[in-house]
């Protein structure tokens, strides 16, 4: 019986998304799994990660597993690779896309959602990387793709919480990019602006002056255009990507003006219409 010629291409990877049932998260599955990447899909609604999943294996033949998780939990992260080792599933490539904000001052708004915030946008990301990324040093190679936001370089008032989390987000990933250097394994911090997306209707942003400006709406991207983007940087193994031309001169507000001079301008943009 004559045996197949043996191929050098590499094992499908596997890849986990948070926040995988709607939005970039969404779009960053349809990407991957057009790629050939099998797919581990979290987010805390169980029905359209499934309505996904079903779309995904009939389109490209992957695997994809659902796992819904409500990342505001203590431990969801350890819990996540409990369920993925039990699963027998190297997951070689993370991408932490989950993540929200809230609008309003600071003092007036319901502190258990920031402390939930802080929860999703940076320890449950801070643990699924740290989960995650041992197996990937093991095995020689990995991606992390962490949606950070141009948020990430302004201070922001009206959103102090949320901007302050994408602060984070950038930081650690850069730090995580050196660190890991000469691994295989690189992390990516992909820093869009506003998407169209329902982030600004769950983050209460209706009477937002910034989302009526004309120069912000000239820089809303469809999800898809921001998913595209992000895995593109991701498997280049970029440290920072900043998505959208506009978004990038956005960027370079902190070099261009005294840092004093930022809160109040940051203000007065997300201010009340």
């Amino acid at each position: 019986m004559t045996q197949p010629a043996p191929t050098n291409r590499p094992a499908p990877s596997t890849a986990l998304i948070t926040g995988a049932s709607s939005g970039i998260g969404e779009q960053i599955a349809m990407a991957l799994a057009a790629r050939g990447s099998h797919l581990i899909l979290v987010a805390r609604s169980e029905g359209p990660l499934n309505a996904l999943a079903d779309t995904l294996r009939a389109r490209h033949g992957v695997q994809v597993h659902v796992l819904p998780q409500d990342l505001t939990r203590p431990h969801a992260a350890h819990d996540l690779l409990t369920r993925t080792q039990a699963l027998n599933l190297n997951v070689d490539i993370l991408v932490n896309n989950a993540g929200f904000a809230d609008y309003g001052e600071f003092s007036e708004l319901d502190v258990q959602k920031q402390l939930d915030m802080i929860q999703v946008n940076i320890t449950a990301l801070t643990e699924l990387t740290h989960a995650y990324l041992s197996g990937m040093r093991a095995r020689g190679r990995g991606r992390v793709l962490n949606i950070a936001s141009t948020a990430a370089f302004l201070p922001g008032p009206l959103m102090a919480v949320y901007y302050a989390t994408k602060a984070y987000v950038l930081s650690f990933s850069e730090a995580l990019h050196e660190e890991l250097r000469g691994t295989g394994v690189s992390v990516t911090a992909a820093c869009p602006g506003p998407v169209e997306t329902g982030f600004q209707a769950a983050a209460n942003m209706g009477g937002s002056r910034l989302l009526r400006d004309r120069l912000t709406r000239a820089a809303i991207l469809p999800a898809r255009e921001v998913a595209a983007q992000a895995v593109t940087a991701m498997l280049r193994g970029e440290a920072v990507h900043v998505i959208g031309t506009v978004n990038r001169l956005q960027t370079l507000l902190p070099r261009l003006l005294p840092r004093r001079v930022l809160p109040p301008l940051i203000r007065r943009i997300q201010g009340q219409h």
